[in-house]
């Protein structure tokens, strides 16, 4: 369910972007929908994630900007802000505090090498870097409906080709199931 209320924004402003073929007016839509999003999060869990905060104030100062300019060239640098900042924050992780952000996330149902975790952080930096500059590349180089599909299914299937590649990368440092009940 999670899952869903948190890509139901980016669905919604895809189905209007292809209906409509309006950056505009899906822009101008994503951001009630972003703010809904929030609200039913908040009234759910009685918790605001720091990236879904980051994420909704971006899409409102941003997607204003689209709307109030009626230039969709300020969304199309959302994704790319968005993946840098969590870039820097994960790369931050790395120099303060005990723990980096991977390990924080995960710790509870993985127990890896602390070695291995600063590995994985490095990854989703270069990962972020990576995805801000493949939207940038995309949404400046490719037609406006080209960039509206890459954001929504090739920004999620990399995503998701890179959480499996982190996740078999993992499988090589766990302890196997015999060496459990030794």
């Amino acid at each position: 369910m999670k899952l869903l209320v948190d890509f139901l924004p980016i669905v919604i402003f895809f189905i209007v972007y292809k209906l409509t073929n309006d950056l505009i007016l899906a822009t101008a839509v994503l951001i009630p929908a972003t703010l809904l999003q929030m609200a039913y999060t908040w009234w759910a869990t009685k918790k605001i994630e720091k990236m879904q905060l980051i994420t909704l104030v971006l899409v409102v100062v941003l997607g204003g900007l689209t709307v109030a300019l009626q230039d969709g060239q300020f969304i199309k640098w959302k994704p790319t802000i968005v993946n840098w900042l969590f870039g820097l924050g994960f790369l931050g992780s790395q120099f303060i505090g005990k723990k980096t952000v991977v390990q924080r996330l995960m710790e509870k149902g993985v127990e890896l090498p602390s070695r291995i975790w600063r590995q994985l952080n490095l990854a989703w930096v270069v990962f972020f870097a990576t995805m801000g500059s493949a939207n940038l590349y995309v949404a400046f180089n490719y037609s406006e409906s080209t960039w509206v599909d890459f954001k929504l299914f090739g920004m999620l299937g990399l995503t998701f080709v890179f959480i499996l590649a982190q996740g078999l990368y993992m499988s090589r440092f766990m302890p196997k199931d015999n060496e459990i009940e030794d």
